[in-house]
């Protein structure tokens, strides 16, 4: 008897998700569903986003986390356009939260949406959320086995990205191996490597950059 429960509860957030889709789409917001786990860097990602194309495209961010809104605060520096969502012991965001959020937002006056998802690899994944993409972030620092253990957000990212690179000759990663285990879990996902700190996301940024300009010619 559990699982018509199960797929009620999939079925409401899919609803609500079409939902927010559909507001999305009419308000011309590209929505990015930043999933990666903690320490990967999806923070500080989104600053160096900031710092790269701030001035040529307007960005909001949800920023989901169990408790605190340190993460919103650090982006709010940048951002003005900024809402923290708060899951409490959920161990990730799903559609409803998403349209409260979107609630609070001009979306009007935005080109991008990014929904920095709570930190984990698992259960983010098999929610829908009303985004256009899946953006699965790994980091150098998480070991070389991340991508095989954790097949589902390779399979449905839009792109991959790899965080942490400049400390690639400091930890032990096989880099091949990584790649290899992408390239046999979705051959066609883009993997691109970069290091938020540093300020080395141009592969990212390109990449949104690309969306708008796509979404434009529509």
């Amino acid at each position: 008897m559990d699982i018509p429960i199960i797929e009620n509860v999939l079925k409401l957030n899919d609803e609500v998700a079409s939902i927010n889709r559909k507001t999305l789409k009419d308000a011309g917001v590209y929505t990015v569903d930043l999933i990666g786990s903690p320490g990967s860097g999806k923070t500080s990602l989104l600053e160096a986003t900031f710092k790269a194309i701030g001035d040529k495209v307007r960005i909001g961010v949800l920023v989901g986390d169990l408790t605190t809104a340190r993460d919103a605060t650090r982006i709010a520096k940048w951002c003005p356009d900024v809402v923290q969502i708060n899951t409490g012991k959920g161990c990730h965001l799903d559609a409803n939260q998403v349209r409260q959020g979107l609630d609070r937002l001009k979306l009007d006056e935005l080109d991008i949406l990014i929904i920095e998802n709570v930190g984990n690899l698992i259960c983010p994944v098999g929610f829908d959320l009303g985004q256009d993409a899946k953006v699965g972030l790994f980091s150098i620092a998480e070991g070389d086995d991340k991508a095989a253990k954790h097949p589902y957000i390779v399979q449905e990212a839009q792109i991959l990205l790899l965080n942490k690179m400049d400390l690639l000759p400091h930890v032990t990663f096989d880099l091949e191996l990584f790649k290899e285990d992408v390239a046999r879990i979705n051959p066609k996902v883009s993997l691109q490597q970069v290091s938020a700190t540093q300020g080395l996301i141009a592969p990212w940024c390109d990449w949104l950059l690309s969306h708008i300009a796509q979404d434009c010619t529509v």
